[in-house]
């Protein structure tokens, strides 16, 4: 099937009782049983749920694997994957990582002994000089937030098949409609479902996705062990929302290519961070890898004040300042003091992450009031 027919398809059948061509919510606790043990694959919702069933069923369709897992939020999917691990392992990623994965792995799995080394990964270099006995997982964002930078996800297959770790993906930005990372060789993909793949800024909610038996054994012990699990109401509005993830992410990438444009040439604007540029650094690998360069804009007004920055976000009506992203409403965001203000001042600017930089998430409206909007605002 091609995506858009997988979308609505994929991992859903109607329901068995009734023949309910949507997915019902399936609000229990437990199941009765015939005799002790002899059950119809539920227990007890934790464990299992019918509805959340379906759900990890589309999600291991559209990302190409065989066994998706849901949990509570994008955080509770993160913590699961860094539970496989114990004290002394170590792990390596991005240098601009989501601000929530950074005070996860430092001000959380640091305590418990295991070591995070963050660094520039568009440079593969950077990383296998960090790769030592003790390395366990290489954790990719891409494109990174809110830098849009792009990392190569097929490179660094490659570095650690040859070195026996695992490589995780987080795939929020891009959503298996732009890219599907355990084709190009990584072991795990992640979401944060409360962005593209929910699309209507209504649910909070995380999965994983894997084709390895034994990963995924692994994944669903924590999942039901630590009980970071999601309710049937989230997942049905998550399945609703994937049956138009297609038709939303064509959109929002045509949006985010006219936004992207609009902020290049306009004289008040400095730098403009992008994937989809000629001249960004790993353009080519984003033409690659990516099917188109997503709805995701971040840019830097010329002097790069804080103060300039601070009067656009507050002038801005049609993007609404708020945290999250990837909804069918446009926002905007100031990383230094929202989505990454648990990164010190000092790792963020030597990320590039500048305190005035304003992080665009390009919604579905109509482009020209979008565009009218970022005129009135930056003037």
């Amino acid at each position: 099937m091609k995506f858009g027919t997988k979308a609505i398809h994929a991992g859903v059948e109607p329901d068995p009782t009734t023949g309910a061509i949507m997915t019902p919510i399936y609000q229990t606790s437990t199941y009765v049983q015939k005799s002790p043990g002899d059950h119809k694959g539920y227990e007890y919702s934790r464990t299992h749920n019918p509805t959340r069933t379906q759900l990890q069923n589309a999600l291991a369709a559209l990302e190409n694997g065989k066994h998706g897992l849901c949990f509570a939020s994008g955080m509770a999917a993160v913590d699961a994957i860094i539970k496989m691990l114990k004290p002394g392992d170590e792990v390596i990623s991005t240098n601009d990582l989501y601000g929530g994965s950074y005070r996860i792995f430092t001000k959380i799995f640091q305590n418990y002994g295991i070591k995070f080394h963050f660094t520039n990964m568009q440079d593969l270099d950077n990383v296998e000089k960090l790769i030592n006995r003790n390395t366990k997982m290489i954790w990719a964002e891409t494109p990174t937030n809110p830098l849009l930078n792009i990392i190569d996800i097929k490179g660094y297959a490659a570095m650690t098949k040859k070195h026996d770790l695992l490589l995780v993906a987080d795939n929020t930005f891009a959503t298996p409609y732009l890219q599907t990372p355990l084709d190009m060789g990584a072991d795990i993909v992640m979401h944060s479902l409360t962005k593209y793949m929910g699309g209507h800024s209504d649910v909070v909610m995380g999965a994983v996705v894997v084709k390895d038996d034994e990963l995924a054994d692994k994944l669903a012990f924590i999942q039901n062990s630590c009980g970071g699990t999601p309710g049937p109401q989230d997942c049905f509005l998550v399945l609703r929302g994937l049956k138009t993830l297609h038709l939303r992410m064509e959109r929002h990438c045509q949006n985010g290519r006219k936004v992207a444009e609009y902020l290049k040439n306009h004289p008040k604007v400095g730098k403009v961070f992008w994937p989809g540029f000629e001249e960004h650094a790993n353009h080519a690998i984003a033409k690659e890898q990516m099917r188109d360069f997503g709805g995701m804009v971040s840019f830097e007004l010329k002097g790069d004040k804080v103060e300039d920055a601070t009067r656009v976000l507050e002038k801005l009506k049609l993007f609404a300042l708020a945290e999250s992203l990837g909804g069918v409403e446009s926002l905007c965001g100031h990383p230094a003091t929202m989505t990454h203000a648990s990164i010190p001042s000092a790792e963020r600017l030597k990320a590039g992450l500048s305190d005035s930089l304003i992080r665009l998430s390009v919604g579905v409206e109509d482009a020209e009031d979008l565009l009218a909007d970022l005129e009135q605002a930056i003037g």
